[in-house]
């Protein structure tokens, strides 16, 4: 019973969406309206620039570590771990928005970085290299999310597939840009879109 009420809570943390609120609040736009329509610091920061991205990218990392750390402080691992699916599932696909989120991405690593701060700095750290060296955010994200749950193995098998999970769910909400991708038409970092 514990356990399905964090699951609930960490659900509706992710349903807080940094980056409606940061349109909202800065511009009023529904940002999920306007550039590629996914609500996520990558939109925001082509959208309505590097502040309001940054704020944004915060926001969503900030809930997935406090999902994640409370559920692991208050009740156990095994619980955190289930908080830290679930944070993600209700940024990507949040009820109160009506199912229309982001990637995960920044939610994924405020989870990883409670989770775990090696794994996920090492994650980061190949993700970073791989936007400094294609300037693709995307290639990055997907680099960073499929490598993060061999990092998580050394601490088990749940860990792995906690790592798993995430990892799939970043990949598949990427599915439309790895088609870009392999077309050659995924835009690179820094290409604005008009509000």
């Amino acid at each position: 019973m514990i356990n399905l009420l964090v699951i609930i809570s960490a659900y509706f943390i992710g349903n807080f969406s940094t980056s409606f609120i940061v349109g909202k609040l800065t511009s009023n736009i529904d940002i999920r309206q306007h550039g590629s329509g996914n609500a996520g610091s990558t939109n925001v920061l082509r959208t309505l620039g590097v502040k309001a991205a940054a704020l944004t990218f915060l926001g969503d990392t900030l809930k997935g570590m406090l999902s994640f750390y409370l559920a692991q402080r208050f009740v156990g691992e095994q619980a955190a771990l289930m908080a830290g699916i679930a944070v993600v599932i209700g940024h990507n696909w949040p009820v109160l928005l009506g199912f229309k989120g982001g990637k995960g991405i920044a939610t994924t690593i405020g989870v990883a970085l409670i989770a775990s701060p090696l794994a996920a700095i090492a994650s980061i750290s190949l993700g970073v290299v791989i936007l400094y060296r294609y300037k693709y955010v995307s290639l990055s994200s997907i680099t960073a999310m499929t490598i993060l749950p061999f990092f998580l193995f050394s601490y088990g098998l749940e860990y792995f597939i906690f790592g798993l999970v995430l990892s799939v769910m970043a990949i598949y909400r990427h599915r439309e840009n790895i088609k870009r991708l392999r077309t050659g038409t995924e835009k690179k970092i820094g290409r604005k879109t008009s509000v």
